[in-house]
């Protein structure tokens, strides 16, 4: 066998490699031979074909099978002594028709992608805005306010405001102004905050029990859709219906905002825990800034990565990169379509070459106790979601699970390298901390 390596340019190269029977002989007669311990043909028996009837029969598929396999291995046996940093995989050059039944000797041409090289430089001189939100007393009202509507006591007012929902019967009204027999009937709630603004909502204000309202269909719901869901009603009839509605108050419910005092506190946080009004606030203050922080980072990492991107901006083998991914793709995909998706991809390949040479330059590990710790730290988000807490066998249990799966371990193993790239940024170069309001923030 002969590999040779010719380098088109600084992103682009092939690799030739020849056969001679000397290279795959042997292992296509073994491959015979395993195919005659297994054969059942009539007229012998099993295992007993002539080797000779074999390799007529399934010879050059043998044949084949074995050769693929041994250029499977060499290349990228090849590649991984010869330290070769490639993008994507090898792939066959376009040449002639190989003809597997007469040829002994053979040639096959790789196309490879290579990697760039390039300097990454993290110090001081780096500035990377790090967005952070105020935590102010607008923002702890808000905050506030929220607490004590999740924790408000439901309660029927007599007359509706604007905080309500009312319930009511639905009918239809013929032009006569009397219920329509056989026409729409739906028993439903209207919440006021949820309707649709330009709508005649406001007609839900001030009404009591047993109150009748008469509104026009396209008054509280402006679209054939809103009309199909909200009175259940035929698609095809919703688009042309155009009817007057008569409400009928059934109930009215309200939520009343908590009372701030040791009640909440404690239903909050648990009893005793919190004192007074002002330790209530500031523990909100605390919580709003560790869930803040995690908002801060996301960020923080998107601006890395936008701006080590565009200033290092790693060229790449595109032409390749393109035919690959036609390949590759599991769904078939046109060339207008990859033109469209390949801008995106080909950042994304760029963060993850600038990422991994970060990763290379300064020596990081992720060591099996922190994968370990990781997974422990997923898990008890998981359960903290519904209120819960892992006990100590399911919490070792579900890891020893997730880690056993390649996907979803290699998925950790590379949050854990991206969170200690982004502790090296903060780390090395220089953070601009940019305090802006709640609103401000999530603007973009």
């Amino acid at each position: 066998m002969n590999i040779t390596q010719n380098n088109i340019d600084t992103l682009n190269a092939e690799i030739t490699i020849s056969l001679n029977p000397s290279d795959y002989e042997n292992k296509v007669n073994e491959g015979i031979k395993k195919v005659q311990r297994q054969a059942n043909m009539p007229g012998f028996r099993p295992g007993k074909v002539p080797s000779g009837l074999i390799k007529k029969q399934y010879g050059t598929q043998i044949l084949v099978d074995e050769i693929n396999k041994i250029l499977n291995d060499s290349i990228y046996k090849y590649i991984e002594e010869n330290k070769i940093d490639i993008l994507g995989n090898p792939m066959p050059k376009d040449q002639t028709a190989v003809d597997f039944t007469n040829q002994k000797e053979f040639e096959f041409v790789y196309q490879l992608g290579l990697a760039p090289a390039f300097d990454i430089d993290l110090n001081k001189n780096l500035h990377f805005n790090y967005k952070v939100v105020k935590i102010d007393e607008d923002l702890i009202e808000k905050y506030l306010k929220d607490v004590r509507r999740n924790y408000g006591n439901p309660v029927n007012p007599e007359v509706s405001s604007e905080k309500d929902v009312v319930f009511v019967d639905i009918n239809e009204m013929d032009e006569s102004g009397n219920i329509k027999p056989g026409g729409i009937f739906k028993s439903t709630s209207l919440n006021y905050e949820r309707l649709a603004e330009g709508t005649s909502k406001s007609k839900l204000v001030g009404l009591k029990k047993e109150d009748k309202l008469l509104v026009k269909i396209n008054e509280f719901y402006p679209t054939a859709l809103d009309k199909s869901m909200s009175l259940g009603i035929d698609k095809e009839l919703a688009e042309t219906i155009d009817c007057s509605l008569q409400l009928t108050v059934k109930n009215i419910s309200r939520i009343e905002d908590a009372e701030l005092n040791q009640e909440l506190f404690d239903k909050v946080y648990g009893a005793g825990v919190i004192n007074s009004i002002e330790e209530f606030k500031e523990k909100i203050r605390t919580e709003l800034s560790a869930m803040f922080d995690a908002d801060a980072e996301r960020f923080l990492r998107s601006e890395v990565e936008n701006k080590l991107v565009e200033s290092i901006n790693p060229t790449l083998p595109d032409n390749f990169l393109k035919r690959w991914l036609m390949t590759v793709n599991e769904k078939p995909i046109t060339e207008e379509e990859l033109e469209k998706d390949y801008p995106s991809y080909s950042k994304s390949m760029q963060w993850r070459l600038i990422e991994n040479k970060i990763i290379k330059d300064n020596a990081l590990k992720v060591e099996s106790e922190e994968i370990t710790n990781e997974a422990k730290a997923y898990i008890r988000g998981e359960y903290a979601k519904y209120g819960q807490v892992p006990s100590d066998e399911d919490l070792e249990k579900i890891t020893k699970d997730i880690l056993s799966k390649e996907k979803e371990a290699q998925k950790i193993v590379e949050n854990l390298y991206s969170k200690k790239v982004l502790d090296l940024i903060k780390e090395k170069c220089s953070l601009d901390f940019n305090e802006v309001s709640y609103d401000d923030f999530f603007k973009g």
